[in-house]
């Protein structure tokens, strides 16, 4: 391996069906950056029981994300891909970690006041804790860049201030991680609150289009995205509705807003809708093809997190036996 390669940590969480969100948001653009970078892919499957999950869902959202990841076109081969919860040093890292992480940082996560306001003091410790598990998920990697978007930003700015603490008490250990954002790959939002972004968590399945539903589910859930009264297809935030579909048809055709405009300027919102659903229809089939393949193929998927496994905990417990020591534990 080119040693000179910086390196990407990500993950998705397995804790409900991906989104085209998710996939023209973040697995395409993971694609893209795979010749170029050493590339860390995970499952988060730690971070899915911050709250309650159903044991076999969970087990069997994992190895879909899995195979999502590989079917999105993300190669086991150039890539690490595994289970984050196949390597202890996520757990152990992330309580060495949080020994030097203040109740106030904490407290101070946009989720954490968000879910506490809802839930008040019922909430569980995870969910005020899971920012030093990422902390130590992205710091056991020597992480350069972290590809995130602007609601995990306070999240890694959380992660640098962990870093440098650390790094100045007990000399360098952790490289200090950047943001990586990427050029392209707009924000898609919810199909029926286009203010807010499209996310598998949502209550109301008319807001989201999964990666795995099916093609007359694709036109009627398109069909009844929220639009407007102006009639005419421009791009802009008056019209949030529109907006959203021209930047779906942006993401995934790769022409500008601009150029869809232009093309619509004599059609309406009708013509548009029925555009937008063909399209995600037409990339999604293939890629939904793959994945059930490939999970008709259990020992595949097997082979592939094991050995992803067995690379990114050789990687972390190097990382994690500086950090021991540095704190004065004694080796094992």
């Amino acid at each position: 391996m080119d040693e000179r390669k910086k390196v990407i940590f990500s993950g998705i969480q397995p804790s409900g069906n991906l989104t085209i969100g998710n996939y023209l948001g973040a697995l395409k653009n993971w694609v893209k950056l795979q010749d170029e970078y050493d590339c860390y892919f995970c499952v988060v499957d730690l971070h899915a029981i911050t709250v309650r999950q159903t044991p076999a869902d969970l087990r069997k959202r994992t190895l879909e994300v899995l195979a999502i990841y590989i079917g999105a076109g993300i190669d086991p081969e150039k890539n690490t891909l595994f289970i984050q919860s196949h390597v202890p040093a996520h757990s152990e890292c992330s309580w060495l970690l949080g020994c030097n992480t203040y109740m106030g940082e904490l407290s101070r996560m946009t989720q954490y006041k968000d879910k506490s306001q809802k839930f008040g003091d019922s909430i569980g410790s995870a969910l005020f804790n899971y920012p030093v598990l990422m902390a130590s998920d992205i710091l056991l990697y020597n992480t350069d860049l972290v590809p995130v978007g602007k609601d995990q930003k306070q999240h890694l700015e959380l992660t640098r201030d962990i870093a440098n603490r650390f790094n100045n008490t007990y000399s360098e250990t952790f490289k200090i991680p950047e943001p990586y954002i990427p050029k392209a790959g707009a924000k898609i939002m919810s199909l029926q609150e286009p203010e807010k972004k499209m996310s598998k968590s949502d209550e109301n399945p008319n807001s989201y289009i999964l990666i795995m539903d099916p093609p007359d589910v694709i036109r009627k859930k398109v069909s009844r995205a929220v639009t407007d009264t102006v009639g005419k297809i421009n791009y802009s935030d008056e019209q949030p509705g529109i907006k959203n579909l021209i930047n779906i048809l942006s993401s995934i055709k790769g022409i500008t807003p601009e150029e869809i405009t232009a093309d619509y300027s004599d059609k309406g919102y009708a013509q548009l809708k029925s555009d937008v659903a063909e399209t995600i229809i037409e990339e999604l089939s293939p890629l939904q093809e793959k994945i059930k393949n490939l999970l008709a193929d259990k020992n595949y998927l097997e082979s592939i997190y094991k050995t992803g496994a067995e690379k990114a905990n050789y990687t972390a417990n190097k990382i994690l036996r500086k950090v021991q020591k540095k704190i004065g534990l004694v080796p094992r």
